[in-house]
């Protein structure tokens, strides 16, 4: 039985020997530093995410909903109704053209678009967990790929090239050579 601590020697896998060989230098390192693990996107996005993250999420979600809309269209009604004096012209307190509504209105406003740029720096970071962890599972089955393609004695070479053709068929990737 091998040891799990220690590499297995590069030059008795063949499919260690291609990604060894991909950057142009059999050098016995296939890899950074780094391991590559799959994590739970949720779990590592809750990780980065404070107390004030959550408040911040809290009431974007809540601005974002009809109830909030419901809420302040309900608001709104009861004050233009009192401070036009149909429910007694002793409860006015903010003539027409309401001064102090515009003034509330205008303060909400700034403090809730706040609200909304930090939620989408947020998720703009979110996005960039979730590309690190796509890049992570790609190399992963590019690596798996290999060590397949390698025990079956299929030509690495000659999978790129059908890749590239593919791709540029598509329309998706970089125009074919001359």
């Amino acid at each position: 039985m091998t040891d799990p601590t220690k590499p297995a020697p590069i030059l008795e896998c063949p499919a260690c020997h291609a990604i060894d060989a991909f950057d142009g230098n059999v050098d016995g390192v296939m890899f950074g530093s780094n391991k590559y693990h799959v994590i739970d996107e949720r779990k590592r996005w809750q990780a980065v995410l404070d107390a004030q993250d959550r408040a911040a999420d809290k009431v974007t979600n809540f601005a974002g909903s009809l109830r909030f809309v419901y809420i302040h269209s309900v608001w709104f009604g009861i004050w233009v109704l009192i401070n036009i004096g149909i429910l007694g012209a002793s409860l006015k307190f903010d003539p027409f053209p309401f001064g102090l509504l515009t003034m509330i209105v205008s303060l909400e406003a700034i403090f809730l678009s706040t609200f909304v740029m930090v939620s989408q720096n947020r998720q703009s970071k979110r996005s960039d967990i979730r590309a690190q962890m796509d890049f992570e599972t790609n190399l992963r089955a590019e690596i798996w790929a290999i060590h397949i393609g390698a025990t079956l004695g299929i030509d690495h070479d000659h999978v790129e090239d059908v890749v590239r053709q593919a791709i540029a068929a598509s329309g998706e990737g970089p125009p074919a050579g001359p």
